[in-house]
C-alpha cells in the first residue's frame, strides 16, 4: 500500500510539476486550457505543492519499518485538502462550460482524480 501511495503522489507530482512548468516558463497553460487563478497564482502551483508534499510523506512512510500513524494522518488531511481544492476548481470549470483538451476533462480534473484516489488510499491504510 506504502508503494501505491508513492506511485500515485510522485505521478500527480510530475502531472503538476509539468503545469507549473509549463505556465512558470512559457506563460500559458498547457494543453490551451483555462488557467484557474487563486490567491493570485495559477491553480496548479498549489496542486504541485500539495502533491510534492504528499510524494514527501509517501517517501517518509516507506523508510519507516512500521506505519506511522502522524505521516498517516498528514496524508489524509493534505489529500482532503486536494480534493475539497480541485473539486471546487473542476466545479467551477464545469459551471463555466471549460472543459479541457485533454482526453476530454480539464486538468484540475485529473487533479481531483489523483486526490480522491489518494485520501481513498491514506484513509484505507490508516485502518489497516
Amino acid at each position: 500500500m506504502k508503494k501505491i501511495l508513492l506511485g500515485v503522489s510522485g505521478a500527480g507530482t510530475l502531472f503538476s510539476g509539468f503545469l507549473s512548468a509549463t505556465k512558470l516558463f512559457s506563460g500559458k497553460c498547457a494543453f490551451n486550457e483555462s488557467c484557474p487563478i487563486f490567491l493570485g497564482l495559477p491553480a496548479c502551483y498549489f496542486g504541485f505543492a500539495m502533491f510534492l508534499a504528499l510524494f514527501i510523506i509517501a517517501i517518509s512512510q516507506i523508510k519507516k519499518k512500521e506505519l506511522d500513524q502522524i505521516l498517516i494522518n498528514r496524508s489524509v488531511a493534505v489529500s482532503a485538502l486536494g480534493v475539497l481544492f480541485s473539486g471546487s476548481l473542476t466545479i467551477r470549470e464545469i459551471s463555466q462550460g471549460a472543459m479541457g483538451t485533454f482526453f476530454g476533462l480539464s486538468t484540475c480534473s485529473y487533479g481531483f482524480i489523483f486526490f480522491v484516489l489518494m485520501l481513498a488510499l491514506s484513509v484505507k491504510l490508516k485502518k489497516s
